[in-house]
């Protein structure tokens, strides 16, 4: 099998169980007889739940239409917590032993509210992170939350949790983390053209796997990755950004990319903003994992944090600079409260900075690609025309 060969197979195995989280917790589970929780997004210490011996999997939204769940929560909730519920009501959320979470939303607090009506039976833990970044109470109360955690899991597990299975925990995720960012490093720089869809499936397929499976196959895929030569590219350079939560569907990747652009970065949920920052590893495992949570927001800002010192608006701009895109694309899910409050900053920051920008609202059902294409086809005209470079797209 030739390089190329083998980088396809690759990423059509991480795409598998990007695809279907459920079937592989089930198989997981089955093999080795442990512990398989769901974790909801976006600041959920994952290696807390990997220290207690368990499979923490980050639920994903399902492709499937919604049917059972249109009658446990309201049409104007997001796609992603409707989605959730609709899989709790079908059964799709039965290999898991336990949710947890620790962010929230009106939408997400009604999805877990649903789940739990749903699924009596099943554990659901909320230990809420403080959103207030500035407040002198913040650190401890996150550090007692994530006490909580563990506590919590060790309940479940029946076991105690030693602080050295946590700092192993640390140590291997900061690795899998480290060796994402690379990839995302050399796509940035050009040198390898991998497309949106296939970098969303090896950062996705991180949030499912056991994670030292996942990291042996990135090992591999980089040297494979290292090996071919690079391939210079004369098409527009854009940034991906938004999309909180939950993943944008990879048709609309394959949809931007067919008008003649190269996405060379992004700050989505299942893309950088996932794998931008790592754990401390010269603190005790609760003051890392808190400091973390912290660091997280001052890498990759969110609007759903407030921080006097840290703002979206200003990191897309420093990360435009950087990553040399000509423009962006914002992908904003319908409903999505903290996102649709903060695109007039971001707006207001692309204008002042003559960025050309476009705004394109998802849902869980119901793409009109063709509608679309039109509208990122009008924005890639203004990019390669520069005397229009300032007009909003």
């Amino acid at each position: 099998m030739d390089k190329a060969a083998e980088i396809d197979e690759i990423v059509k195995t991480l795409a598998k169980v990007a695809e279907d989280p459920a079937a592989y917790a089930t198989e997981w589970k089955a093999r080795t007889q442990r512990k398989v929780f769901g974790i909801l997004p976006m600041n959920f210490p994952a290696e807390i739940v990997h220290s207690a011996g368990a499979l923490p999997t980050l639920l994903q939204e399902d492709d499937a239409p919604i049917t059972y769940g249109r009658s446990l929560l309201h049409e104007f909730y997001c796609g992603y917590t409707r989605s959730l519920v609709d899989q709790a009501a079908t059964g799709k959320l039965a290999a898991y032993d336990g949710i947890f979470l620790v962010d929230h939303c009106v939408a997400l607090l009604g999805a877990v509210d649903a789940i739990r009506f749903e699924l009596p039976e099943m554990p659901v833990f909320l230990a809420q992170f403080t959103a207030s970044m500035d407040e002198p109470s913040a650190r401890p109360q996150i550090s007692g939350r994530i006490g909580e955690l563990r506590q919590r899991l060790e309940e479940l597990c029946g076991a105690q949790i030693e602080d050295a299975a946590i700092h192993r925990s640390i140590t291997i995720y900061n690795r899998n983390r480290a060796l994402l960012r690379h990839v995302y490093e050399m796509r940035r720089s050009g040198r390898i053209d991998l497309t949106g869809r296939q970098m969303q499936a090896l950062v996705k397929s991180a949030m499912v796997m056991d994670i030292e499976d996942h990291t042996a196959l990135m090992i591999r895929l980089i040297a494979l990755l290292e090996a071919l030569p690079a391939v210079p590219s004369g098409q527009v350079r854009l940034h991906v950004s938004g999309h909180f939560c939950h993943a944008p569907r990879p048709e609309l990747f394959d949809m931007i990319e067919s008008c003649g652009v190269t996405v060379v970065d992004d700050d989505i949920y299942t893309g950088y903003r996932f794998i931008s920052t790592d754990v401390p590893d010269d603190l005790g495992p609760i003051a890392a994992l808190t400091r973390w949570y912290f660091d997280r927001n001052n890498n990759v800002p969110c609007s759903t944090r407030a921080q006097k010192t840290a703002d979206w608006e200003s990191y897309l701009g420093r990360a435009l600079e950087a990553n040399g895109a000509q423009g962006v694309i914002v992908l904003m899910p319908k409903f999505c409260e903290p996102h649709m409050l903060y695109y007039p900053e971001l707006r207001k920051e692309f204008h002042t900075r003559g960025i050309p920008h476009l705004l394109i609202e998802t849902e869980h059902e119901g793409l009109a690609l063709e509608m679309l294409k039109t509208r990122v086809e009008a924005l890639v005209e203004i990019i390669r025309r520069p005397a229009l470079a300032g007009e909003p797209a």
